[in-house]
């Protein structure tokens, strides 16, 4: 982790959770959205800067806990970026899988242009032609 930076493996406040996804670029959720997604996490952490306290990013993971995984609401503040905190955030998301989850998981996730290169780097490639993301927003 970063220098001035401590990552738990737990998830933030809901307050941090929403202010995070507001100001980090991520489409705004509810309090009620929160508070059933963030314990129906398979995983989430979430970066402390040390020197105020303050919830400067984070990350989750959806998952049935043996074979399939989705990496969701990676998040860092837009003051925080360019200093590791995604890449510790996705690396301990990923080494959460590999110490729990049989060998053979399949890890997924959607990427924002912004996010392209960390993930590339962490071994994910797109996966069109032969499969696309497709979604519905349910009202």
């Amino acid at each position: 982790m970063t220098v001035g930076y401590r990552l738990l493996m737990q998830a933030p406040s809901i307050v941090d959770y929403l202010r995070l996804r507001a100001e980090s670029g991520l489409s705004p959720k509810t309090e009620a959205q929160a508070r059933a997604a963030l314990p129906g996490s398979f995983a989430v952490c979430h970066v402390l800067e040390e020197a105020t306290g303050q919830t400067v990013g984070m990350g989750r993971l959806l998952g049935d806990g043996g074979w399939y995984f989705h990496v969701v609401d990676m998040a860092v503040l837009p003051a925080h970026q360019r200093r590791g905190i995604g890449d510790a955030v996705l690396s301990a998301l990923l080494g959460h899988i590999r110490e729990v989850a049989p060998p053979g998981a399949y890890v997924n996730l959607l990427a924002d242009p912004p996010g392209r290169r960390l993930y590339e780097r962490h071994g994910f490639g797109a996966t069109a032609p032969g499969s696309i993301g497709m979604a519905i927003k349910l009202e």
